[in-house]
């Protein structure tokens, strides 16, 4: 192993730790449907994760007529949207992750992250990889995500809550969806 694919490693065994730099390729990925452990995705796709652990961020959960289930997060918690450069996009998302930690050592006694109004929790999986150049185009194909193309899911950027903190997690929602046409899971988990 490289001394930078162990200090990626390191740096990922604790996942309440934001990454410190830009290029050490760790991606958080939060998951809420078949790519969390125990359903069929989850080996195929998530397989090598560095960690996982319980996980909430705020929105609704549908499921399709299908079964497959469908996130819907407010507009105002998108942080960035997937592009079709996975180095960019875990870029991104490092660069928030250090403005996360700013924030939380120096925490404006104003804010308050409660959900409000139709926002409630929805729960999920945050899972740690080092290989975003593989994973994330696997994960993109999967969910049907084709950056300024026709989606069946949107890939975005917003704040994921864990057991001591918050930090930025892409996960797939559903867009500008048929939102009537689905049955709403008020519990905010699927296959609960």
């Amino acid at each position: 192993m490289t001394e930078s694919a162990m200090n990626r490693r390191e740096q990922s065994m604790n996942p309440n730790e934001p990454s410190k730099e830009n290029t050490t390729g760790i991606l958080r990925l939060f998951v809420y449907g078949t790519l969390k452990r125990g359903y069929w995705n989850h080996d195929r796709f998530c397989r090598g994760a560095l960690h996982v652990q319980e996980a909430v961020v705020r929105g609704r959960l549908y499921e399709m007529p299908s079964g497959i289930p469908v996130l819907e997060v407010p507009e105002t918690d998108i942080l960035a949207h997937g592009t079709a450069d996975p180095l960019a996009d875990v870029a991104t998302q490092a660069r928030l992750a250090a403005e996360f930690a700013a924030r939380a050592a120096h925490p404006d006694p104003g804010e308050n992250g409660a959900p409000g109004g139709r926002w409630g929790p929805v729960y999920g999986e945050l899972l740690t990889f080092d290989d975003p150049e593989t994973r994330l185009p696997a994960i993109d194909r999967l969910k049907g995500f084709l950056p300024g193309g026709l989606c069946l899911y949107e890939r975005v950027l917003v704040p994921a809550g864990i057991e001591r903190g918050m930090f930025p997690a892409w996960l797939y929602h559903g867009g500008a969806r048929q939102w009537h046409a689905m049955r709403y899971l008020p519990t905010g988990i699927w296959m609960d």
